[in-house]
């Protein structure tokens, strides 16, 4: 009877051993008795928290700041580039997201805000005004580029932005030129944009026009001025070369017409009309089948 009773147990303990261990073997399934589980609203709210914390904190800043236009700055008023001529421009330059943009007198951070969210390059915003850069900051807070797009406080003049591939300004004629040589010293092909001023002698490479605004661009240029050997296929010859900004100017009757330069890239057509484009290496110029080596520089 003691065997019997024990050969019962295992039996009626097995078939639970078994169903254990195949719910173990099996994967979680959800217990259709239990209670549905109740969402966590303190984690699934830390986002909405955090976005309305930043809003709350701008607007903030906002109540406490506003500028007006016409207002007085360091060297100008403040009066705002039109949106239409700020995405016109930046088009122009074709600015693309390797590009870094530099905005000079950035104000509430506009130009730099939109290159940074409209065309994805990295912006810079130098700005004198400390209440309009915290402006700009919180206007690239709302935007969504805080990441990209960051403003300084800082004087223009003094700021070291010779890094930048695109420079945009809205600025006084007069400080334009001031800016000039600062700009034409930049690295070749470093493309400058103005709202509504030049820069004097230095003629834009194109005047873009919107409805409400017009802006300048330009394009700095290699610095060729001087003495050069060229090798054109097998003829060889010496020509001085003058330069006025991208303008190229050479002696009458000598072996080259006339040229002129965009960033490295130098445009020259010959005294028989042969085109030479080539590249600025250095103190060599490169093109397809001919050279052109720099013997001494002007000045």
């Amino acid at each position: 009877m003691k065997a019997l009773l024990v050969l019962s147990l295992i039996s009626l303990a097995a078939p639970a051993a078994a169903q254990v261990k195949m719910l173990g073997n099996t994967p979680d399934v959800q217990d259709p008795l239990a209670p549905p589980p109740l969402p966590d609203p303190i984690a699934e709210s830390a986002p909405l928290r955090l976005s309305l914390m930043q809003t709350s904190q701008a607007q903030e800043g906002d109540e406490k700041y506003q500028p007006e236009v016409g207002q007085a700055g360091k060297d100008v008023i403040w009066v705002p580039t039109p949106d239409s001529l700020v995405k016109a421009m930046l088009t122009v330059a074709e600015v693309k997201p390797t590009d870094y943009v530099v905005d000079l007198g950035s104000g509430d951070g506009k130009i730099a805000i939109a290159a940074a969210r409209d065309f994805g390059a990295r912006s810079l915003g130098v700005e004198y005004n400390p209440d309009m850069v915290a402006l700009a900051r919180r206007n690239a807070q709302r935007a969504g580029v805080s990441g990209k797009a960051s403003f300084i406080n800082g004087d223009i003049f003094e700021t070291d932005f010779t890094d930048a591939s695109v420079v945009t300004m809205y600025l006084l004629p007069s400080l334009n030129l001031k800016l000039r040589d600062t700009l034409l010293k930049m690295k070749p092909g470093t493309r400058i944009l103005s709202h509504a001023f030049t820069m004097g002698e230095w003629e834009p490479e194109r005047t873009i026009s919107t409805d409400d605004a017009t802006g300048y661009f330009w394009i700095v240029p290699a610095q060729v001025a001087g003495r050069w050997a060229f090798e054109v296929g097998n003829e060889r010859f010496a020509a001085e070369i003058g330069q006025q900004f991208q303008k190229l100017s050479v002696a009458r009757g000598g072996p080259l017409k006339d040229g002129h330069v965009k960033g490295s890239t130098i445009h020259l057509v010959r005294a028989n009309g042969q085109e030479l484009v080539g590249e600025l290496r250095g103190n060599q110029i490169v093109g397809s089948g001919w050279v052109a080596t720099r013997i001494r520089s002007a000045g």
